[in-house]
């Protein structure tokens, strides 16, 4: 028998085995600690029902053994409570565009560069139009000849002499050259793409010598003009927002910050991701802004006047709901006592109540985790009243 294996398989057991071991305690301590704080909860409970029913029997042990707690107090602030979210979104233009080729043929010129500033109407890029040229230079030699028939058939007929037909004749031929000379000239202006705002050049896309078609794109135009913001909300926020309400808009990657409206809210929910979009308008005095740049927008979705607030930190938690702690005064002494709340939202954290306190009520602060209810204690600091 091998013995240098024997003792390398023994070591592998007694490191498994320790693992083991030591995964088990693991799990035992992490049961037993969890037993300690069950046990210290009972025990806590214990205590308060407790001292309540010594205290309601005996008042001099509330003086005696409570006024031992010192607190801090906070009023419960009556005031306007706004709540907001906050949504993502990115920046848009209404004059960020793709020119495209109206109009078939090879390029034969392009007239600007990627990052140039046109104005309206200048020149972009323009299809070689020879045969168009050379049809509208042959019309025109027509109509000049049709023209000077039609204006001595004119003269003619003025002078009664010669028929109508005639005169209608050399009217009609005239009219039909007009017509065509127009639209041949329509369709060379279609070989020349020319910009239809001023902007920037943001991308061209086709070169000299390459062939062009109808729908074809052939530059980017952008301008930093008339733009705004785009976001995508969750329908459960649905008649949350309307047109004109104020949002705040901050841009991360530039570290700024704008004060806006809201110039439309969707009227579709989008069914594959369940949410609408909301457009802020933008300043057109920012060169720090560009299409595409991501953008927070926080907008107000709540609001209620002479709202109840606390907070939010010192709401707790027992099997009934939630509660916070406040001074009141018994026999001349000051108790805490337990109130049950109903809350709302919570927002910059304070919390709405809804139902459970009074705008008179003075909350246990600093301390408020080492009191309990029907403890006497002693005010260390009085907060001035905020409503």
């Amino acid at each position: 028998m091998n013995t240098p294996k024997i003792f390398v398989l023994l070591a592998g057991l007694a490191v498994f085995a320790t693992a083991c071991n030591s995964g088990d305690e693991i799990s035992e301590k992490k049961a037993a600690l969890q037993e300690k704080k069950n046990e210290l909860q009972a025990l806590k409970s214990e205590i308060e029902s407790l001292e309540n029913e010594i205290a309601a029997a005996d008042p001099s042990f509330g003086k005696e053994v409570r006024e031992t707690q010192l607190v801090t107090t906070l009023p419960v602030k009556q005031e306007t409570f706004e709540h907001y979210v906050e949504v993502s979104g990115d920046v848009q233009s209404e004059k960020n565009i793709t020119i495209s080729a109206e109009s078939m043929g090879t390029v034969e010129q392009v007239a600007v560069s990627e990052g140039q500033q046109v104005n309206r109407g200048q020149l972009l890029v323009s299809v070689n139009a020879d045969v168009l040229r050379n049809n509208i230079s042959e019309v025109k030699t027509q109509l000049e000849l049709a023209t000077a028939v039609y204006e001595r058939q004119k003269n003619l007929w003025d002078q009664k002499i010669g028929t109508e037909v005639q005169f209608l004749q050399t009217k009609s031929n005239k009219e039909a050259l007009e017509n065509r000379l127009s639209m041949m000239q329509s369709q060379l202006a279609q070989a020349q793409a020319r910009a239809p705002f001023a902007g920037t050049i943001e991308e061209v896309m086709v070169r000299v010598g390459e062939a062009a078609s109808p729908g074809a794109p052939l530059v980017r135009l952008v301008s930093l003009q008339d733009m705004y913001i785009k976001a995508d909300v969750s329908e459960n926020l649905v008649g949350a927002f309307k047109k004109g309400d104020k949002v705040e808009i901050f841009f991360p990657s530039v570290n700024k910050t704008y004060e806006s409206t809201i110039k439309a809210v969707g009227q579709v929910i989008n069914p594959n991701n369940r949410t609408f979009t909301l457009e802020a308008r933008l300043p057109n005095d920012s060169e720090l802004l560009r299409p595409n740049l991501l953008a927070v927008l926080k907008v107000k979705d709540f609001e209620e006047e002479n709202a109840l607030v606390v907070p939010t930190h010192l709401i707790q938690h027992d099997r009934k709901g939630s509660y916070v702690y406040v001074v009141e005064e018994k026999d001349g002494v000051k108790q805490v006592s337990k109130k049950h709340v109903e809350t709302g939202l919570s927002y910059n954290n304070e919390t709405l109540v809804t139902s459970g306190l009074q705008a008179s009520d003075v909350l246990v602060n600093e301390g408020f985790r080492q009191v309990s209810e029907g403890v006497a204690v002693k005010i260390a600091q009085e907060s001035v009243a905020a409503n």
